[in-house]
């Protein structure tokens, strides 16, 4: 029998669920010929697996289907709820009965102590760990667990995979929805497939309700019109997880936009991070770029992106997207300098791989009545009493003397400071 033989009364999502490896849809990098999923399948040398990805896209469905396709008993567990004691009475079964699949979802939620007590079995082969999470297990998973299993990475489902999964929903009369006759537009699939964000249990549960929530005409036939497609599933879904991987990747590849230049990416990321809310992770990636990418080529962006924070903080949403959507398309336009980026970087290093030596006397502070018995000050040159505002005088330690952490670009505002600083360091050498 197959472990999802469901009820009628199942959500269709479950009832579809794939029975063995050759059902699943998409995840075609795992599981097309030659790639893991199907070699250890076709050997029938079940190995413990590491299965990451966003909701919706075959970590369950592929852990079970694993299963009956290996034809191994199977136990089922959820790191949310379940403790040790679970744990132990899987692992006493397995011992009874031989060799068991232990699905762990959302592992990154046991601890240490928890997640250690799995590994002399997976080791032994007593236990085959299938374990499944949402957050990026080279963050969230003991390393011990992570050595032991094959990381293997599920991405969201494209349209076409979702457009057959709905497609086969349609046509299964066992299982799925065959017992009905369903005209449904193109338009109808291509609106699920295209906003239920990579994510089949969504789309089937939208595609379940425009199915039953529809009348049949005179001869029994349920049409599933766009506007019904719509209705059903009115939202297009994003990952909105401020904590999980996911939205990293998306910080990341909104600021790299940012840095690159492409004005219609950056406003693509921006529509998403606003999507999901994230006000403050969004502004500080638009100062980050201010400082670090745009820099000297235009010193003023900082005070920009501050103008547009606040214009957005007071207009709020839906408003506060013109302010931002400008200055987004202005720090892409903008010229680019990490020269501060590198200059800091440079001194930093300097911090922790040479020796410094001691300030210059004539620079320690000599505000106090005894500083000149100490020789604090002495000698000190006020660069406004000369004409230029400058005086040559040594300001790095002896240790550094010399040292050159600017390196400035001939780019936007910065060839002004370009200019200034090759003036004083021609004049400092001669």
């Amino acid at each position: 029998m197959f472990l999802f033989e469901a009820a009628r009364n199942e959500p269709l999502a479950y009832r579809m669920r794939p029975r063995t490896i050759d059902e699943v849809i998409g995840q075609k990098h795992l599981l097309a010929p030659g790639r893991f999923i199907y070699r250890m399948v076709k050997a029938n040398r079940p190995v413990s697996i590491l299965l990451y990805g966003p909701p919706g896209t075959g970590k369950t469905t592929i852990a079970h289907a694993l299963a009956n396709t290996l034809q191994l008993p199977f136990a089922q567990l959820n790191a949310v709820d379940a403790g040790l004691k679970d744990v132990e009475t899987i692992v006493e079964n397995a011992k009874a009965y031989g060799q068991t699949l232990l699905f762990l979802d959302e592992i990154h939620r046991f601890n240490k102590k928890q997640q250690d007590y799995l590994l002399p079995f997976t080791e032994n082969g007593l236990i085959t760990l299938v374990a499944a999470t949402t957050a990026n297990p080279y963050h969230d998973v003991n390393p011990a667990i992570r050595s032991r299993c094959q990381i293997l990475e599920l991405k969201p489902l494209e349209p076409e995979d979702i457009a057959e999964g709905i497609r086969r929903a349609l046509s299964d009369a066992d299982r799925g929805l065959g017992k009905y006759t369903v005209q449904i537009e193109e338009a109808s699939v291509a609106h699920i497939a295209q906003t239920c964000g990579g994510d089949m249990r969504k789309a089937l549960n939208a595609l379940e309700i425009a199915v039953q929530s529809t009348d049949e005409d005179d001869d029994d036939v349920i049409h599933i019109t766009y506007e019904i497609a719509v209705e059903c599933l009115q939202k297009r879904s994003f990952s909105s997880d401020k904590d999980g991987d996911g939205h990293y990747d998306l910080l990341s590849a909104f600021h790299k936009s940012l840095r690159g230049s492409d004005v219609d990416a950056a406003l693509h990321y921006l529509s998403r991070l606003m999507e999901s809310g994230d006000l403050i992770g969004l502004t500080r990636r638009l100062l980050c770029v201010a400082d670090e990418d745009i820099g000297l080529a235009f010193p003023a962006a900082t005070s920009h992106v501050v103008a547009a924070i606040e214009s957005a903080e007071r207009l709020g949403f839906p408003e506060a997207a013109l302010p931002l959507g400008k200055i987004v398309m202005e720090l892409c336009l903008l010229p680019k300098s990490n020269s501060v980026t590198a200059a800091i970087g440079a001194a930093q290093s300097d911090l922790h791989s040479k020796h410094l030596g001691d300030i210059p006397l004539h620079l320690k502070d000599a505000h106090y009545a005894s500083a000149k018995k100490l020789g604090r000050g002495v000698d000190y040159q006020y660069p406004h009493d000369y004409p230029e505002g400058w005086v040559d005088q040594q300001y790095l330690p002896d240790a550094l003397k010399g040292a050159q952490y600017f390196f400035p670009k001939e780019i936007g505002q910065e060839k002004q400071f370009a200019d200034r600083y090759r003036w004083i360091r021609q004049k400092r050498s001669k």
